[in-house]
């Protein structure tokens, strides 16, 4: 099958149109895509097969870590590709990796060409511990074909050194997760004891502090939700509980996992795309594995059709976009293509391996309804517009069947670590910004931000870094989410005493409502707020519109030049207005994001009503809608910073 952009190692199939009409993929192009990025980075293996030293900048962990996470990422792959297969091992890829454990295990910790790095505390040099996981995993999924033939001497090496991770201190977050899945391995081949017991209680005891409801884990003890949700707080424990036919812990996890797809199955775009949100975005199709991982389980409200759209639009849409070098069939640093700012410090050149975790759908057989059932509609596609609140990680979803579009606005996420302030060290624009979606990005913290309600004090602009959740709620074809947040600046005093921000966002159709109210501003400060970055070479519309409160209700055009994981320039629309005395501001907005052609403007879409007892120059703000006469309220309580928030949508 001709894929545009893919390298010949993948070696395709042809395309099934009749049974997959929306991607033409079906399980024959997933077990080919496995075998071909596997294949392609075992040209780079050291001689004995322990270290898979891949091309490219090393990460923070040092380049012998960076093999031992191309050999233990690549396995996961081949792991789930065998073991589906019941065995079959068309490329005698399990050989492999059977040399590369005996090689890497014979002294670890030796400065030589094969051994593999200890594994210790997370802030050692710990990734180890992350790779023990992939390579504990890998096992117990090919034991029959792979742990069952070793020699014993092999097998109590490779024990030995995967206890390093029971032994050390996990990063306080999914990493807690590591030692659980060794420890199952190790008592899954009759290798337990006090210790692999220990881990997995703990590990399980952490997880249940971590559940915030709605299907979402906080990512540890505090407010970050992302793409880990899929591919580690649920992957882990389902898949422990799932393998080890644990009913019982199948009963608590796996509820969980199916309220988490009824949200993440709509952060997926009508492209494939899921939405481009948190870090450790260069793992790409992992964003797929919670849907695979719900159709091997039984726990997904998704049809098996639906199931294999997402899965597979999400596969194809990075392979056709440049995620697998062309020339050498190796998955890249990045996006779409390589991408700096897509990486964090511990990325590497094998990192994005972790994709691996969406061949976890290769564990449903051949005859299985996630590939035998005809490929249907995409939520995202399938004919109505979405709004969903998720009060628990204070998200709203808003999705557009027209073009296909996912939104996600961000009231709840922001990665700051529980013990750390309000402070401008702590800004991520992967979590900072006030929306993020599957067709755009967020520009670079060194270019004008996107999505963002800002504070210029001083000619110095603030951002966003702890978010404080105010709730979310959604009705029949809206829904909102709010939040407050200190301004925190980079330069100077780090926030200005009293200074806070409450923010809201009401979707409906494609249109967001943005209404934020600021109190404590500073006289001669400078509110802005900017929209949705695009490229000039893609077919977006971003639009932005005053409705209360800015100097002009026209917004200017800011440009970005360092771009998006999406463009490599961009351009995005803001408005700015500087309150008479400082002291409080009431602002409202209109912003939309869309991929028509001929989107109509936003002007006459809303109008903020200014005739009622309550005026939107108070704590309230009434705005009707020209289409069908509705009124949206939004309350804000009395009070600086913390206030109470209501929201109300009625004809």
């Amino acid at each position: 099958m001709s894929v545009p952009g893919v390298s010949a190692y993948l070696r395709l199939p042809p395309g099934d149109r009749e049974s997959s009409p929306w991607t033409g993929f079906t399980r024959a192009h997933w077990e080919a895509a496995a075998d071909g990025l596997v294949r392609a980075a075992w040209r780079w293996a050291t001689p004995g097969g322990a270290l898979l030293d891949l091309p490219g900048r090393p990460s923070r962990s040092g380049v012998r870590s960076d093999g031992l996470e191309g050999y233990a990422r690549t396995f996961l792959a081949a792991a789930f590709r065998v073991a589906g297969a019941g065995g079959a091992d068309p490329y005698g890829l399990l050989g492999r990796y059977a040399d590369g454990l005996a090689a890497g295990t014979r002294a670890p910790g030796r400065e030589d060409a094969e051994s593999w790095p200890l594994i210790l505390d997370h802030h050692v040099r710990g990734q180890p511990m992350v790779e023990s996981a992939s390579v504990a995993l890998g096992l117990r999924l090919t034991r029959p074909w792979l742990w069952d033939r070793l020699d014993d001497g092999v097998r109590d090496r490779a024990e030995e050194w995967l206890r390093g991770a029971l032994r050390h201190l996990p990063a306080p977050n999914n990493w807690y997760l590591f030692p659980l899945t060794v420890a199952g391995f190790l008592e899954s081949v009759g290798r337990g004891d006090a210790g692999t017991r220990r881990a997995v209680e703990r590990g399980l005891d952490l997880l249940e502090g971590w559940y915030r409801g709605d299907g979402w884990y906080a990512d540890g003890d505090g407010r970050a939700f992302d793409h880990y949700n899929g591919w580690a707080l649920h992957l882990y424990p389902v898949l422990h509980a799932h393998l080890g036919g644990d009913a019982a812990l199948l009963g608590v996890y796996g509820p969980r996992l199916r309220e988490h797809l009824e949200g993440l199955s709509l952060l997926f775009g009508g492209d494939g795309a899921p939405v481009h949100f948190g870090r450790s975005l260069t793992y790409r199709f992992a964003a797929g594995a919670a849907v695979g991982l719900g159709a091997v389980t039984g726990y997904s409200p998704l049809a098996p059709g639906v199931s294999r759209r997402l899965l597979s639009g999400c596969l194809r849409y990075f392979l056709e976009r440049g995620a697998v070098d062309a020339r050498d069939g190796l998955l890249t640093p990045g996006w779409h293509g390589p991408h700096e700012a897509s990486l964090q410090a511990y990325s590497g050149p094998a990192s994005p391996y972790w994709a691996s975790k969406a061949f976890v759908a290769l564990l449903a057989p051949a005859d299985d309804p996630l590939w035998t059932a005809r490929e249907a509609a995409a939520p995202v596609e399938d004919g109505a517009d979405r709004v969903l609140a998720l009060p628990a990680p204070g998200l709203l979803v808003q999705t557009t069947a027209a073009d296909g579009v996912a939104r996600l606005h961000n009231h709840g996420s922001d990665h700051v670590h529980p013990a750390q302030g309000d402070t401008a060290g702590a800004h991520d624009v992967l979590y900072g910004r006030f929306a993020y979606s599957t067709r755009t990005g967020p520009t670079s913290a060194a270019n004008p931000a996107d999505n963002l309600l800002s504070v210029e004090v001083g000619g110095v602009a603030s951002v966003r870094c702890r978010i404080r959740p105010l709730g979310a709620g959604h009705g029949d074809g809206w829904g909102w989410a709010a939040s407050w947040h200190r301004p925190v600046f980079a330069a100077g005093p780090p926030m200005v005493p009293g200074l806070c921000a409450s923010s809201v966002t009401v979707a409906r159709g494609r249109y967001e409502l943005r209404a934020h109210r600021v109190v404590g501003l500073p006289r001669g400060a400078r509110v802005r707020l900017s929209g949705w970055a695009t490229g000039p070479d893609e077919p977006l519309v971003s639009q932005l519109r005053g409705l209360y409160g800015w100097e002009v209700p026209d917004a200017e055009e800011v440009r970005a030049p360092q771009g998006t994981a999406f463009t490599r320039w961009a351009v995005l629309p803001r408005l700015s207005t500087a309150p008479s005395g400082g002291g409080t501001a009431v602002l409202v907005a209109l912003a939309s994001l869309t991929a028509g052609p001929d989107a109509a403007p936003l002007a006459g879409v809303a109008e903020v009503v200014r005739g009622s007892a309550e005026r939107a120059d108070g704590e309230v703000v009434e705005v009707r809608w020209a289409a069908d006469g509705s009124v949206t309220r939004i309350a804000f309580t009395a009070g600086t910073c913390a206030p109470g928030v209501s929201v109300t949508h009625a004809p």
